[in-house]
This record gives C-alpha cells, structure tokens and sequence, in this order.
C-alpha cells in the first residue's frame, strides 16, 4: 500500500526559500516516478515537477522552472523539492504524487507573505 508523507512547508517571505520533503514507502521507491504537485486556494490540482526513478530526468512547470529543483534519495525512500525565489502565488498545499498509482500524501502548507 502507497504511503506518502509530506513534510516542510511553512510560512516564508517573498524571494525566500523552503525544502519540501516526501516520506515514501509500500512501494519500490527507486522504480517509481514520482511527482510534486500544487493546489491554492480555491484552485484545482497544478503539476510542478516531475522525476524518474533513477532521478536522471526531470521536467517542470514553466512558472517553477528555473527556481524550483526536484531530487530524490533512494536509499532513504524520500522525494524533495527545493524551492527559492519564492512569490506570493507558490503559495497552495503542495503533495507528492506516486504517479503509477497517483496516490498523493495529505500535503503540506506552504504560504509565502510578508
């Protein structure tokens, strides 16, 4: 069974930077493409990122490229997003997604403010 955890949200300034972490396990992690993806408020689900299973390729999405950078340890099963130059419309709950199942974490609050 899917297990995600998210983790490392919080309430940052504009221009500054968090690391999102996601716990995962009941699965071959370092098999599975995984995902982060976003939701604001009043607003549907938005892909972010994307990395296979050997963390070789990656894709994103235009209004992250460049600021955001999705990596893995598959040693200890964890999915990351560092994420920089932070604006007041990255705020949402974000989730990583385990894309064959497209199951997802409960999420993590990011807020960005001043």
């Amino acid at each position: 069974q899917v297990h995600l955890v998210e983790s490392g949200g919080g309430l940052v300034q504009p221009g500054g930077s968090l690391r999102l972490s996601c716990a995962a396990s009941g699965f071959t992690f370092s098999s599975s493409s995984m995902s982060w993806v976003r939701q604001a408020p009043g607003k549907g689900l938005e892909w972010v990122s994307t990395i296979n299973g050997g963390g070789g390729s990656t894709s994103y999405a235009n209004s992250v490229k460049g600021r955001f950078t999705i990596s893995r340890d598959n040693a200890k099963n964890t999915l990351y997003l560092q994420m920089n130059t932070l604006k007041p419309e990255d705020t949402a709950v974000y989730y990583c997604r385990h894309l064959a199942t497209m199951s997802r974490g409960q999420g993590t609050q990011v807020t960005v403010s001043s």
